[in-house]
């Protein structure tokens, strides 16, 4: 299946990783994963398996039934609270003190993390 070995190909030069260290990670020869983003050879169940692990991607994504990496039957949505002693200290590490749209740029996020809170209550 191309799509299959497009997006396997995708991942792999993603990660920047030649074809022999990813086979050595996987447990797959080279020449195997050659074939499988070359398109030469159907990629068997179980290698589809060990991208998806590996890559935490989802099968949906691999044979192309959906664009997102995550799956099409995705939702998840974290809770993130306002109040949250280390979430205000990442948000505080993240923005320059010198810049004057810090502030605006801060109280924006700790607004859009009170609504969130708020819709998940």
């Amino acid at each position: 299946m191309e799509i299959i070995a497009k997006r396997i190909r995708a991942l792999r030069d993603g990660l920047g990783v030649s074809q022999k260290e990813l086979g050595k990670l996987l447990e797959i020869p080279q020449q195997s994963i050659n074939r499988y983003e070359n398109n030469y050879t159907n990629i068997p169940l179980e290698a589809v398996l060990k991208y998806a692990d590996f890559f935490d991607v989802s099968l949906d994504y691999l044979f192309g039934r959906c664009d997102k990496p995550q799956g099409k039957n995705y939702t998840f949505h974290p809770k993130v609270l306002p109040n949250e002693k280390e979430m205000k200290s990442f948000i505080e590490m993240c923005f320059d003190p010198n810049s004057p749209m810090s502030e605006r740029l801060k109280e924006t996020l700790y607004k859009l993390m009170e609504e969130q809170q708020n819709e998940s209550n």
